[in-house]
């Protein structure tokens, strides 16, 4: 009997349910949206945490930062004879160490040490500037030459370093680029472990010493490299034999080496800039960075969630609206759309008051009308999370259609944790080197669908009890005086 009049009565109002459907269908479908946007933008910043830190590294020790000595150099020094005859064309590189921070390497087995530590790996983090110059005796040049990189006098833009050129010109052709010394025994951890050679290979456990190189895609696509080709740095040449494509995003180290060329290139003899950790415990790195702290002084820990506070962009800015503005959205929406879901519902019954009223003198309990309103609402709920999941998912599916670019710019955290990894950026190449372009998805998990049909239950439930109520109070008389 239940089934037969819950089903004459929807047929009945097919246009009341659809609006009460349509009404919990929108809320659910922007509650699906809002939580696969942000579970993208979960896995964008992800990405772009793997692509600084490394794959499974949960925190880095760097050395912690000290305050600049009064007048320092304000820029790399490099040396040329303007002079020299028969030779107008030179050429320098200068290599530094990230931000001129360095930890001894025996940190890197005293960090391993510590309890809650599973694993930790030395990287060195180089920034290299190569100049080549072309000197012309005779008046000097009163511009430069075309290109943003060639400028008059040298490079640095100050008296330090500045070559001074007497009755000649002087263009320089500037070109910085990143330099990671991996260590070749243990690449699962840190700076190769997000990238996968995808032409030649990568290093062997017995290349510690050797003057081979992995170099990142786009810097191969920039120099025209391919495996077997040859450069130079500071006078040592190295063979390419690999080229790597970052797991997501852009690598933000163009060439890696092996440790004790990196350290002899920089001459950090024994020294590394980074040393990545994973804990045993993902759940205790908040512990596990306190321990390191505490027990290795002059460093300084971070953790992913400080890392990613220094990610800023588009990308910060769409998860703060997502998180925030599109949470409470979605929240407004579910709640109006229960709203007028009841008050449809409790206006429905209203207008069934001779229905129910006739029903209640041939002898129906209270209770039997009510489960009756009840079941209707129910199915009314059902119906709209079903449309609220369709709708969510097309939605869903379109954003990943388009597949929207977001940009994370990285910043540096308090201690370097970030600016102490490969890639952070020298001098002139924060604006390029530490911008990732990221793609954004809107998955949707398995949780999502079952809040979906949770919050449909839930409008039903209330829309239902709204009407059940309404309907329970309604007397025999009340039919008879509608009636006229």
């Amino acid at each position: 009997m239940f089934g037969i009049y819950l089903r004459r009565e929807l047929s009945r109002r097919k246009k009341a349910a659809l609006v009460i459907a349509m009404g919990l269908a929108l809320g659910i479908a922007l509650v699906i949206t809002v939580n696969s946007v942000s579970a993208g933008m979960t896995q964008a910043q992800d990405k772009v945490l793997k692509s600084l830190y490394g794959l499974g590294t949960d925190m880095t020790v760097t050395k912690a930062q000290s305050a600049p000595k009064a007048g320092g150099s304000q820029g790399p020094d490099f040396k040329f004879d303007a002079k020299s005859s028969g030779k107008t064309s030179q050429s320098s590189d200068r290599v530094m160490t990230q931000g001129g921070q360095a930890l001894k390497s025996s940190l890197v087995e005293k960090v391993a040490a510590q309890k809650g530590v599973a694993s930790a790996v030395g990287a060195l983090s180089l920034n290299v500037t190569k100049v080549d110059g072309s000197f012309t005796q005779g008046k000097a040049k009163s511009s430069t030459s075309s290109g943003s990189s060639q400028q008059q006098g040298g490079p640095g833009g100050g008296s330090g370093g500045q070559p001074q050129v007497q009755g000649g010109g002087a263009d320089f052709n500037v070109n910085s680029y990143s330099v990671a010394g991996v260590d070749v025994t243990d690449q699962a951890l840190g700076p190769l472990a997000t990238m996968k050679v995808t032409s030649g290979k990568t290093f062997t456990s017995a290349q510690t010493d050797a003057k081979a190189a992995v170099v990142s895609k786009s810097y191969a696509k920039e120099k025209k490299y391919k495996v077997g080709s040859t450069f130079k740095i500071s006078g040592t040449t190295f063979t390419v034999i690999g080229i790597a494509t970052p797991d997501s995003s852009e690598s933000t180290t163009d060439v890696y080496l092996p440790l004790k060329q990196a350290q002899s290139l920089g001459d950090a003899k024994n020294k590394v800039t980074t040393i990545y950790v994973k804990a045993t415990d993902s759940k205790q790195i908040s512990t596990v960075k306190k321990t390191i702290q505490s027990n290795i002084s002059g460093t300084t820990v971070t953790t992913s969630s400080d890392l990613a506070s220094t990610v800023s962009g588009s990308l910060s800015t769409a998860s703060n609206l997502a998180g925030s503005v599109g949470k409470w959205l979605s929240i407004t929406v579910l709640v109006a759309a229960f709203l007028v879901a009841a008050l449809l519902t409790s206006s429905a019954v209203s207008r069934r008051v001779r229905e129910f009223g006739t029903l209640k003198a041939l002898g129906w309990p209270s209770r039997k009308v009510t489960r009756q309103v009840v079941g209707e609402s129910m199915v009314n709920g059902l119906l709209g999370g079903g449309l609220g999941i369709a709708l969510g998912l097309a939605a869903a599916y379109t954003v990943t259609a388009i597949s929207p670019k977001l940009q994370a710019e990285l910043g540096s955290s308090g201690g370097g944790g970030m600016g102490g990894g490969p890639g952070g950026g020298g001098p002139g190449q924060q604006a390029t080197k530490n911008t990732l372009e990221i793609a954004l998805t809107a998955p949707v998990s398995l949780t999502t669908i079952a809040l979906a049909v949770g919050l449909a239950v839930a409008g039903g439930l209330i829309a239902g009890a709204m009407g059940g109520w309404r309907a329970s109070r309604m007397r025999p008389a009340d039919a008879l005086r509608s009636v006229s």
